[in-house]
């Protein structure tokens, strides 16, 4: 008898909870309200030819950068699975090719990911 009464309790108890929750409003506040559209130096592929020393990847060649980004820093992240290394340069003025140094250098693995990214400017 007395099991009976503590799980209506419980039930009971569970119910009002769900009951408040449901009453809850639901606003559209302003979380997106104030987007902007972030504008593209390139939208052209560029080339990326990671430099090997030894039998680490020690740098980055990143070509094909447009005027258009001149200005701007790009930062390039390598990852092996294992470790992970990045390095920023800034975009001379009429773009062309950089090459981003690592510090530390990350060893060759079978899959690496070379990620790229131009901020600015």
């Amino acid at each position: 008898m007395w099991r009976r009464a503590i799980g209506l309790g419980a039930l009971t108890l569970a119910a009002a909870v769900i009951g408040s929750a449901a009453s809850v409003a639901i606003l559209s506040g302003s979380l997106g309200a104030a987007t902007i559209a972030v504008p593209r130096c390139t939208t052209a592929g560029l080339g990326v030819l990671n430099n090997l020393t030894a039998a680490t990847v020690s740098s980055v060649a990143v070509s094909g950068i447009p005027a258009t980004c001149g200005g701007a820093t790009l930062q390039i992240t390598v990852n092996n699975g294992l470790t992970n290394s990045s390095g920023s340069i800034a975009i001379p003025a009429g773009g062309g090719t950089v090459t981003v140094t690592l510090a530390p250098a990350v060893a060759v693995t079978g899959a690496e990911q070379t990620d790229a990214v131009i901020v600015g400017p």
